[in-house]
Parts: C-alpha cells; structure tokens; sequence
C-alpha cells in the first residue's frame, strides 16, 4: 500500500491511497481540523477519472467543515472517495485495505457512510481502524442515518416556512421531493404527518411505487423536470447533488429550496439567481446536518434521542442563517458561510490542526 500527500490551497491535507492487491484506489480530503478530527462520509463511486474524484473529495470536504462547524460538533471536514463501481468491485478485503489505510492516518478523520457504502461496510472496515462510526446496530452503531437527515430537513424546512410565511406550519403547503430513498423517504413521512400536500419523483420506479403504496394521496410526476416546473410551495431535492443548475434556477416554481441532497448548486451563482427571482435556498449543508449529528454521537455511545435533541437545533440554525442573509443583504450561502468559518477561526494558532494527544 503506497500513499502520497498533494498541498492544496485551502486544504489541509490531501491523502492518495492504491493499492494493487485489493484494487483499492482511494482519496481522503481534509479542509480543516480547527474544531477537532475531521469527520465526514466514505463515497464509492465509478468516477470517469481520477481528476473527477479528487474534485468531489475536495468539495465535499470543505461543506462537511461548514457542515459540521454549523451543527456545532467538534469536528472539522473531511471526505474520502473510493473510485469505481461498488455493485462490482467492492469487496472485504478492499475494505479492510481502506482501514488499515485510515489507521495511516492517526485519527485525523473519522468516516461513515456515504453513496455507495452502507453500515455493514462501516463494520468490515472497523476491523482495521477504531477512526469509524456509523456503523450497523448490532455491531454497537447507529444504524440508518436518513431518519435524522430527514428530521433535520424538515426542521430547516419549517423555519423556512417562517422566515418566509410567519408561520412554520406546513399544512396545506405543496411540497416536491426529488428522490425518495432513505432520506427523501423520511421526509414524505413527516411533510405528510405535517398535512402538507407531496409530489415526488425518483429515476428508481420501485423507490416510487413504495411511497405511493404506503401513501395514496401521494402523487408521481416523471422526472425532476416536471417536478421543478410545476406549481411549489417547497422544492426538496435529496438525491445526488446539481439539482439546483441555471436552467432549474430560471424555471423553478417553488418559494423555498431546502432538501436533503449535497452540493445542491452546479455552481455558486445559483445562489444568486434563486435570489434574484425572489426563491429562498437553505443551504444543504446547513439543514442535512441530522446524518453527521447522528453518527457522531455514536462516538459517545449512541443516544437516539440526544441525537435528536442536537438535530432539532437546525430550526434555529436555519432561521439564523436566514435572518442574517436578509439583514446584511447577501444570499443564505454567503452568511453560512461567514457563520461556519467564524467558529472555525475562533481557534487560534497550533489548536487549530488537529494531532493526537
């Protein structure tokens, strides 16, 4: 197993893993340990280049600090990348490589689950390495993190509703889910229990015939495109990330974007565009908090309800960020953005990279 490290601008340290062995080809992006260990999800994905997994691993990581700054954890961003098609290459000896990989790095990131990784591969890769959380129930973890991730979600949603509506109830409200697996899922669950009215899509039909099984009221459209022109009070998009491009930013027919999904913007414009057309974005990293709330209060032994309680403080983050966005006049991106990078700066000189004690 070989690993190098490639300086970064405003990354801390980025790590390349091969090894030929196991077939493992990996990248963990570290933005920032101001705040403690790096914390953030294993993806496994079939990349058309290395250029492309490095893109992700560095963009993801840098939200996960945001991410984890505005949830007040003590955890900077980080994200790890491994590059090919899980439903094909992945195997326990690949995973056990990626452990004694992580061990390399001496506690400096703390993974979970991801696209393409689910808690029994937290497990296989927990045999190597104690820097893992997230994991399956019987094994000591907390199991499905798309319950929280909804719960925050919906949470975020709802102070939205109040910056927005002066009231954070959304009964009645039309409210459109773009994917509906294990987040987007939840999510339907609670905006119906809300009386809120829901339209969903998702490229997987049998994802949408579960939701509509278990839902009759619940209606079907296409695709993501019917779905962003047609009449909304609430997009939510919690699939992979770009839902939000120039062409849904122009035609989009919701007064709120606040869904699930990372890395909802094509670009960072976006922002201001939904702006312009009078569109109020919660930012993703702010409201999908709940997952990365959860599987680090697995590193304390897992309390579902402690969880919880910490999730619940999106509302007031949200509502934060949104206040302060319409205050200083800059988009909700901008004043996240300025409120993640004050806490991480609060940490002055050497505490501000992490090392093992």
């Amino acid at each position: 197993m070989s690993t190098t490290h490639l300086p970064s601008a405003s990354h801390e340290q980025v790590t390349f893993c091969n090894d030929p062995e196991s077939g493992l080809r990996a990248i963990v992006a570290i933005y920032s340990t101001a705040l403690g260990p790096a914390l953030g999800g294993t993806r496994f994905f079939p990349y058309g280049s290395d250029g492309e997994a490095l893109t992700d691993a560095l963009n993801l990581s840098k939200a996960m600090a945001y991410k984890n700054s505005l949830a007040g954890l003590d955890h900077g961003g980080g994200k790890a990348v491994i590059i090919g098609d899980p439903a094909t290459v992945k195997t326990d000896q690949l995973l056990r490589a990626y452990g004694r990989f992580l061990r390399g790095l001496a506690g400096r990131y703390i993974t979970a689950c991801d696209v393409g990784t689910v808690p029994t591969d937290m497990d296989v890769v927990a045999l190597e390495s104690d820097d893992v959380t997230g994991r399956s129930a019987d094994k000591g973890g907390a199991g499905n993190s798309g319950v929280l991730t909804a719960f925050g979600v919906h949470e975020g949603m709802r102070a939205a509703a109040r910056h927005r509506w002066g009231s954070d109830d959304l009964r009645g409200r039309r409210i459109g889910i773009a994917g509906v697996g294990k987040v987007g899922r939840e999510l339907v669950e609670l905006a119906r229990r809300d009386g809120a009215e829901v339209v969903i899509t998702d490229v997987v039909p049998a994802a949408v015939e579960q939701v509509v099984a278990a839902h009759p009221t619940v209606r079907a459209v296409d695709d993501a495109d019917a779905l962003v022109r047609s009449p909304l009070d609430v997009y939510a998009p919690c699939a992979l990330g770009g839902a939000l491009s120039d062409e849904v930013a122009d035609v989009l027919q919701a007064e709120i974007v606040c869904g699930g999904a990372n890395n909802q913007l094509v670009h960072d414009r976006i922002d201001n565009r939904l702006a312009q057309r009078g569109i109020t974005y919660c930012p993703d990293y702010v409201v999908n908090a709940g997952g990365v709330i959860q599987v680090a209060d697995e590193r304390n032994g897992f309390s579902f309800e402690r969880a919880k309680a910490k999730a619940a403080k999106i509302y007031e983050t949200t509502l934060t960020v949104l206040e302060t966005a319409a205050k200083d006049g800059v988009t909700p991106t901008e004043a996240a953005d300025r409120l993640a990078e004050r806490r991480m700066s609060s940490v002055t000189g050497l505490d501000r990279i992490w090392v093992p004690r």
